[in-house]
């Protein structure tokens, strides 16, 4: 295992052993099921899966949108949504123990902010986009200078600043997915985390949008990419992690996971993307797991091509050259390794 994976001390933000649970009429709904990842400072990470698998529910869990831990400290702690355990720090700072009024004060939205699913539609129609700007600068007591704060949030999404002024109906799409960006921007965190900051946007947009997370990433500004598009993630991240059935079954750096893909699923979908060229796109076959209970059994037995006797049960992290892989294929390669418990393991 490399250090640029695993190093708690220099990463800007340290998922161990996160989970997260839902509770629903049909039972549990385990989500997110034991991810571990590090961030490094100035490093953009893309989260990628299919529908359903858990992506959302991982940027919630960091952003804190979900509650606090099982284990948390009370003292006004957030309404808990879901039963949420492992271990987040942030620049060394356990963020799931904090009370929800210090994570309030000091790191929402001034150290970690998020851009929403469907942005575009979160701005409030009857209120200029000033005056949204305003309410978030005023809640978070940083009312002076406010107007050259909100100057220098749509100007670094390369925004005229006569947007301020005007209501969200009067503004395109791709213009309305930038000032939600600039929303994000606006206490200048260290991280974002972008929550299919591109769908439903068309070519030309996305486009854009592309490149100002680029500008804003070459600014030293960390990202968390969430998407299920293999070819955003491509030009962003710096390091991928692949979710399916609520764990990251492979994760390591984008050059490693486009290039040589240890895990099957994660075969799958770079199969499934169209090339201009070459063969026709493949698919996988079968629905994804049901994620009522614990895995006791790969998640993706029931649909790979490669399903053995060994995968009835749960494969630890193998390390690999810059991160992990679930798979028990692995095992069968000479001195694997496995990623320590402490260090984001099984």
């Amino acid at each position: 295992m490399t250090d640029t994976v695993y190093d708690e001390i220099k990463a800007l933000v340290s998922v161990r052993n996160l989970s997260v649970t839902y509770l629903a009429s049909g039972g549990c709904v385990h989500a997110v099921h034991d991810v571990g990842f590090d961030l490094q400072r100035g490093q953009s990470m893309g989260v990628a899966g299919e529908s359903a698998c858990g992506k959302s529910t991982l940027g919630l869990a960091v952003m804190r949108m979900l509650g606090g831990s099982s284990g948390g400290s009370g003292d006004g702690d957030d309404e808990r949504i879901a039963d949420v355990s492992g271990t987040i720090l942030y620049d060394g700072s356990p963020m799931l123990e904090m009370p929800a009024s210090k994570f309030d004060s000091e790191f929402r939205w001034k150290k970690i902010s998020m851009i929403f699913q469907g942005a575009m539609n979160s701005l409030d129609p009857v209120f200029t986009i000033r005056e949204q700007f305003a309410e978030i600068l005023a809640r978070h007591g940083r009312g002076e200078n406010a107007k050259e704060a909100m100057a220098d949030a749509v100007r670094s999404v390369n925004l005229d600043v006569s947007v301020l002024d005007k209501y969200p109906h009067e503004l395109s799409g791709g213009m309305k997915q930038r000032v939600v960006i600039a929303m994000a921007l606006l206490l200048r965190p260290a991280l974002v985390i972008a929550d299919e900051p591109t769908t439903a946007l068309d070519v030309l947009v996305q486009a854009q949008i592309i490149s100002l997370l680029k500008s804003l990433k070459e600014n030293g500004m960390s990202f968390v990419l969430i998407t299920h598009d293999l070819a955003v993630l491509s030009e962003i991240a710096d390091v991928v992690g692949i979710m399916y059935g609520g764990q990251i079954v492979e994760f390591g750096s984008s050059h490693d996971v486009y290039r040589n893909p240890r895990h099957p699923y994660t075969q799958g979908l770079l199969n499934s993307v169209p090339t201009l060229r070459g063969d026709l796109p493949g698919y996988i076959k079968g629905s994804p797991p049901g994620l009522y209970g614990a895995p006791t059994q790969c998640r993706f037995i029931d649909r790979c091509p490669y399903a053995m006797e060994k995968c009835k049960t749960p494969p630890p992290k193998f390390a690999t050259d810059t991160g992990y892989v679930m798979c028990w294929l692995e095992d069968d390669k000479e001195d694997p390794g496995h990623v320590n418990n402490d260090n984001g393991g099984s």
